[in-house]
């Protein structure tokens, strides 16, 4: 498997290594040149590219890839590889094309219960952006006949990332707005979806996302208890001094399901609620690390 990825970020770098023992050889964009040797010794083949105007390296590399993904999110110009490297994707014609998208696409729904095929009411300007370039990526298909799934992540969490981190940084609190409801996805289950939606190569639209939507306060208080520490004050929604996105996350309401995932590409998910996730992630932790005096020495 030769795989080409667009933007090697966090959920990106799971899938690398959960497809490892598949791949033949792995290129991976970067917007910043200190990130090429990171992605180096993950054994990617680090690509400059900056979104905002056609990279030769991405040219030079990408006839050699078999399969691509995309997780570069659009800025107001619309999808950066559709608008600068379309043509050698349609041209390449890869077996199957996986790009990351979000839930957000749906936008709010009361806390009601919505699926792929639910109407998508996008609030914040992101949103409104991922939805279209969702659409271009559907027109790329058919007229391409490149099978491209789209995966609509849900809240990412996982090993450096999610609500251990902000307790630990003094930022937790549990805001607290009667009727919320967030689902999430650990990154682990976000490899396993990809790598489904490749050997499969899927095509259309699939909600990547837990299987209990919950109220983030209730998340909160269960990383605390895990971590053994006080529970964060709760604070009300109204009176809580949020940055603008942040704030526009709770403009989005809407509980998510992922049956698609499990009869389509047939994943069951390892951590199918937060419960399990974050208790994994806590015991990786507490794993004592081999030789470690002589390490601190």
């Amino acid at each position: 498997m030769r795989l080409f990825i667009f933007g090697c970020g966090y959920s990106a770098r799971a899938i690398v290594e959960r497809l490892r023992p598949r791949i033949d050889r792995v290129w991976g964009t970067t917007r910043e040149p200190v990130k090429a040797a990171a992605l180096g010794s993950l054994g990617v083949v680090p690509i400059p590219f900056d979104g905002r105007s056609r990279s030769n390296s991405v040219s030079d590399a990408l006839p050699a890839a078999q399969y691509a993904l995309v997780s570069i999110p659009p800025h107001d110009e619309g999808d950066p590889v559709l608008t600068h490297h379309r043509a050698e994707l349609a041209a390449l014609k890869p077996r199957a094309l996986v790009y990351l998208s979000t839930i957000g696409v749906y936008g709010d729904h009361g806390g009601a219960w919505v699926d792929e095929a639910s109407e998508c009411r996008p609030v914040s300007r992101r949103s409104v952006q991922r939805l279209k370039t969702e659409a271009a990526w559907r027109l790329f298909a058919e007229e391409t006949g490149v099978p491209v799934a789209i995966l609509r992540l849900a809240g990412i969490y996982g090993p450096g990332r999610g609500p251990f981190e902000k307790i630990r940084c003094g930022a937790a609190r549990r805001i607290l707005k009667p009727g919320q409801f967030f689902n999430r996805i650990h990154v682990d289950d976000i490899a396993a979806i990809a790598e489904a939606a490749f050997h499969r190569r899927a095509d259309g639209i699939f909600n990547c996302a837990d299987n209990e939507p919950a109220p983030p306060q209730d998340v909160i208080a269960h990383a605390a208890e895990l971590l053994g520490v006080p529970t964060p004050p709760t604070v009300a929604f109204e009176a809580a001094k949020l940055t603008p996105m942040a704030r526009s996350f709770y403009g989005e309401n809407k509980r998510v399901r992922n049956d698609k995932i499990k009869q389509v590409l047939d994943v069951r998910l390892a951590y199918p609620t937060y419960r399990e996730g974050l208790a994994a992630i806590r015991a990786s932790e507490l794993v004592p690390i081999p030789n470690a005096s002589a390490i601190s020495s």
